[in-house]
């Protein structure tokens, strides 16, 4: 129901003794998206979304998901929410197809077991293999099926393609979508930019247990710098160019010049109507570079 809001943290902190992981971390995630949650190991993306399952407690702020008070009724909260742990542990003497049964019964056998095996086969997974011989990927495989076989409301995943080859990375990506389409809302944290970038709908960033930003993945890029490359009929004065707003010239070469910009292209667009313009490129940034942009600081001070 686009419109309405799945999640909402307001001021979320959480301590771990002198560690201060969640240092007021607010979100909102809207129903029916697909919204990636980014940063490196450590940022506090696990202990967020453990949060809002009650799994954990914060020391500090409110959470809501499916309008819900996850610290007042936790099952009600999951009896909606499929759920996607980043370590996933499961009882190892089980096949994949005991233990999808047993979350089954959790669940009150109210999965279609039609579509289990839609799932499985999507993936190539063998339900008839012990848990303790899969290989890493295969047992993240019927993780992502029991997250996602009763088709929740909500789905939380935790670093969901983490194993997988590349070509079941995007079935992953393809079976979310779906999901979305069927009305699930899709909440997924990560830290292979790649992954974000090629199915959020929105991003939120995290750094340092705060969210420095959150935005559509074409707007980040945009907020970014970009780098142009104007080639002119004769020799220009590049002066002029130096003096628009945002725009830094790095180098004059002959005819070409290249530059820096930051932000709209319009003041430039404009300033380059005055001059032989016989060719011009842009390379925008990407979305790995806008990321890395925000930790530029803590690498510094490291």
């Amino acid at each position: 129901m686009a419109g309405e809001t799945a999640l909402i943290t307001e001021g979320l902190e959480k301590y771990y003794g002198s560690v201060h992981a969640l240092r007021g971390v607010d979100l909102q995630v809207e129903r029916g998206g697909i919204v990636g949650f980014l940063g490196p190991n450590g940022a506090g993306k696990t202990t967020t979304i453990r949060c809002m399952l009650d799994l954990i407690r914060p020391h500090a702020g409110t959470i809501r998901v499916l309008g819900l008070d996850p610290q007042a009724d936790p099952v009600a909260v999951r009896r909606r929410v499929g759920y996607l742990p980043g370590e996933l542990n499961l009882e190892q003497n089980m096949t994949g197809e005991d233990a999808l049964r047993y979350f089954n019964q959790l669940r009150g056998n109210r999965v279609d077991w039609g579509y289990v095996r839609q799932l499985v086969d999507r993936l190539a997974l063998d339900l008839k293999v012990a848990i303790k011989n899969l290989s890493r990927g295969n047992k993240q495989k019927v993780g992502l099926v029991q997250a996602l076989m009763a088709r929740p409301e909500l789905l939380l995943l935790d670093e969901p393609t983490s194993g997988l080859d590349p070509l079941m990375q995007q079935e992953v990506y393809r079976l979310l979508r779906g999901a979305q389409a069927g009305g699930t809302t899709v909440f997924f944290s990560s830290h292979i930019i790649s992954e974000v970038d090629a199915i959020a709908e929105r991003i939120a960033i995290i750094r340092g247990g705060v969210i420095v930003e959150e935005a559509a993945p074409a707007r980040l890029i945009d907020m970014a710098m970009r780098r142009v490359r104007v080639r002119f009929k004769t020799p220009v004065d590049p002066e002029a160019l130096n003096q628009v707003n945002g725009v830094s010239v790095l180098s004059v070469d002959d005819g070409e010049v290249r530059l820096q910009v930051e932000g709209e292209m319009d003041g430039l667009i404009k300033t380059l109507a005055g001059f032989p313009v016989f060719d011009l490129e842009t390379e925008h940034p990407s979305l790995e570079e806008v990321f890395l942009a925000h930790y530029a600081n803590d690498r510094e001070e490291s």
